[in-house]
């Protein structure tokens, strides 16, 4: 049964990245993101609820002036978790040139991610 559990995250969590790296990250988070879902960025204070990760998530995104790529590195899953190796390169409004890499975590409940956080330098 695990291997069965681990294998529709796998599924998944590659749906999802495929959303992403087609530009199509809030489809990405409408379908796969709990109403409940908690977001947090290394040890900053999380975000709660769908509504604020949504409002941040569009808000990030329209932030980004000259998008050049993100890559998947590497995928791990688990009975409940799934996690991802990113690297990205991108120029943001506010932050300017930002190239690195950061690891995402995600907890899934009922098929759906509840709980995110992203690792990764400053």
């Amino acid at each position: 049964m695990a291997t069965l559990m681990v294998n529709s995250l796998e599924a998944k969590i590659k749906e999802l990245n495929a959303l992403v790296l087609a530009g199509k990250a809030l489809e990405a988070f409408d379908s796969f993101y709990a109403d409940d879902v908690v977001m947090q960025e290394n040890d900053q204070a999380p975000t709660i609820g769908k509504k604020a990760n949504y409002e941040r998530e569009v808000a990030f995104f329209s932030a980004i002036t000259d998008f050049r790529g993100a890559q998947v590195l590497s995928v791990g899953c688990s009975a409940d978790k799934t996690y991802v190796e990113w690297s990205f390169d991108y120029t943001h409004k506010e932050w300017g040139v930002r190239k690195y890499h950061q690891v995402a975590v995600q907890t899934w409940k009922n098929g759906r991610i509840v709980k995110e956080q992203f690792y990764y330098g400053g």
